[in-house]
């Protein structure tokens, strides 16, 4: 692949029409690059995470303030609607809340909701179960081509519930030469892992979970399972799905394996040799009643056509949504997603800003998504990848923007998920222009590339880049103020003190949108279609 040097400066366009010359103006990068101001990034966030916008929970009056905010703002901007007369894409969520009041028959062993099990489903019912189903042990639950990895092989577990190991083969065996080490691929999430066993046709999915490979504790998926969940409306209501999708504990799974005659830690280990299954000839039964809400919330989108090829496109995302507000709280009961992710949406506009400020347009077009739903799986993202207003093989690229840095200007870059694309390429140049360096980031075996919007379009094959300012302060001062700040930051994460404060050093914001910019302005302007590095999950 080659990389043009576009950034500092291009030679001005000579265009010979009738009798006279015209000569365009003179390219504007630097000037609108250094325009990129940490005061506007602030000014942004402290709206959008004002107590006005109620938290900007998708359905409600904070969303409809948002959407009215940005839109405002692209209109302002002289963006065009990007989806043909509209800047609006609508996405249909269905809301499933499944009763607690459920118990699961696990061999001999009866398991109470949240303590040694959670259970769901994303199908669109309000009843489903599985009655005496045969349990299956197939290990990581991974059918992989690339890895020469398929646990599947051979086995036919329609009608029947799998029992799946939590992260990928990689992680507790480095230096097997499989997968990625302790680096987590998607193999290793547990989406994948209920997505695999849904079209292997099984009735059940369960995982069982284990702290360090998953981690975090058992607390946040008891926590983040039970209560409203939220799933895409789809045409067949999900029924391609496993009918339960469920967790349950070490304990409980080595007491179902210790039944059927097996050991789990020996079963692990011939797991992460190879791809395995066996049958565990126990059975399982749970019954999952749900109440179901259909609602309808809006991904925004702008474009900036291109001057050369505007059917080619580079899309910017970022999640307009958070959590809303708890009216059962005491005192402050709004979650205002200061830096999660007004400070994301922030650099959106920002970015925009800076596109419609350059002399001369970009060859390519640059489309400015803002997705809802994030917090509730990816749901903006996902609906757009699923039904993209710009065709997949016309989006040349996406960079995504979630949780910008406030901690400060840094040294450092970190890529989420290195080593994934060309995208890194580009990207390379753009933090040299800054005196930074790029490193991987600092919890690889979290599997964060995973967890945000551009992963949506990287399953569809477009390749994605995710990064942001890393650790290394950029001097004393700013070493000062993080180790201040960092404490409140991480605590307040999904809280209600994620709030914006005056006195955040926006700078790193700064430096992070200025990167981003300079990465799809090269892109866009040229002939090049970044890659998939051959060790990555995801190929056009």
């Amino acid at each position: 692949m080659k990389i043009k040097l576009l950034g500092a400066a291009i030679i001005p366009l000579v265009a010979a029409l009738g009798c006279s010359n015209t000569t365009a103006p003179p390219d504007n990068f630097q000037q609108v690059y250094d325009q990129i101001k940490a005061k506007e990034l602030a000014r942004h966030t402290k709206v959008l995470s004002s107590d006005e916008f109620e938290g900007r929970l998708p359905t409600t009056e904070g969303e409809q303030k948002t959407l009215d905010y940005l839109v405002t703002e692209f209109k302002r901007l002289g963006l065009e609607p990007g989806n043909g007369d509209s800047y609006f894409q609508p996405v249909k969520l269905l809301e499933i809340t499944a009763d607690p009041n459920m118990t699961m028959q696990l061999g001999s062993q009866s398991l109470d909701y949240k303590e040694g099990m959670v259970a769901g489903t994303r199908r669109e019912q309000e009843q489903v179960a599985l009655k005496d189903s045969e349990l299956v042990f197939v290990g990581y639950g991974v059918n992989a081509p690339e890895y020469d990895w398929n646990d599947y092989e051979g086995l036919d577990v329609k009608g029947k519930t799998v029992v799946i190991l939590v992260n990928d083969p990689g992680f507790e065996n480095p230096d097997s030469g499989k997968f990625q080490g302790t680096t987590m691929t998607y193999y290793g999430r547990w989406s994948y892992k209920y997505e695999e066993a849904s079209r292997q046709g099984a009735k059940g999915a369960i995982i069982v979970h284990e702290t360090a490979p998953a981690s975090y504790g058992w607390s946040v998926v008891a926590n983040s399972w039970s209560g409203p969940q939220y799933s895409l409306v789809t045409d067949n209501g999900n029924a391609d799905r496993v009918a339960v999708e469920g967790w349950i504990t070490l304990d409980a799974a080595q007491k179902l394996f210790a039944e059927a005659g097996k050991d789990f830690a020996q079963m692990k280990a011939k797991a992460l040799q190879g791809p395995m299954a066996e049958p565990l000839n126990l059975k399982v039964s749970v019954e999952v009643n749900s109440a179901l809400e259909r609602s309808e919330s809006q991904n925004v989108i702008a474009t900036l056509p291109g001057s050369e090829r505007p059917d080619e496109h580079i899309i910017y995302t970022a999640h307009w949504d958070h959590l809303g507000k708890d009216d059962s709280l005491d005192g402050d009961h709004i979650y205002n997603g200061a830096h999660d992710n007004a400070t994301g949406t922030a650099a959106l506009l920002t970015m925009a800003k800076a596109f419609a400020n350059l002399n001369q347009r970009p060859g390519r077009s640059l489309t400015f998504l803002a997705v809802t739903a994030e917090e509730q799986g990816l749901l903006g993202s996902a609906y757009y990848a699923e039904h993209p207003v710009v065709p997949l093989n016309k989006t040349v690229a996406n960079l995504n923007m979630d949780a910008m840095n406030i901690l400060g200007r840094t040294k450092d870059v970190a890529v989420v998920g290195q080593g994934k694309s060309e995208l890194e390429d580009y990207l390379q140049k753009a933090v040299q222009r800054q005196g930074r360096y790029l490193v991987g980031e600092d919890r690889p075996e979290a599997g964060y590339y995973y967890r945000s919007d551009h992963f949506s379009l990287a399953k569809k094959g477009v390749p994605a880049l995710y990064a942001k300012g890393g650790t290394e302060a950029w001097d004393e001062d700013t070493a000062r103020y993080r180790k201040r700040s960092q404490v409140i930051t991480r605590g307040c994460y999904h809280q209600v003190c994620d709030q914006f404060r005056e006195n955040w050093d926006f700078r790193g914001v700064q430096q992070d949108t200025r990167m981003f910019f300079e990465v799809g302005y090269d892109i866009a302007n040229s002939d090049d279609w970044p890659d998939w590095y051959a060790t990555s999950e995801f190929q056009r």
